[in-house]
């Protein structure tokens, strides 16, 4: 399974799953997670996948610079 980290509230993340948040407790998330990265679920802890968040991070500044270009 995979999803994005929404925000962190309290000992929850929120994570988008498949378009639907869902409220997961921080003991099950790696202490490496941050908030916008991609992560995949590995034996009942959520990780960051490296490259997923690199890709999403540079398709995210292409739209950005596309909107902000004079």
């Amino acid at each position: 399974m995979k999803g994005i980290v929404d925000r962190f509230e309290g000992e929850y993340a929120v994570i988008e799953v498949d378009g639907k948040t869902r409220d997961v407790k921080r003991k099950l998330i790696a202490d490496s997670v941050r908030v916008s990265d991609v992560v995949i679920l590995n034996n009942g802890i959520w990780e960051r996948d490296s490259d997923e968040t690199d890709k999403r991070k540079k398709e995210v500044k292409k739209l950005m610079d596309s909107v902000w270009e004079d």
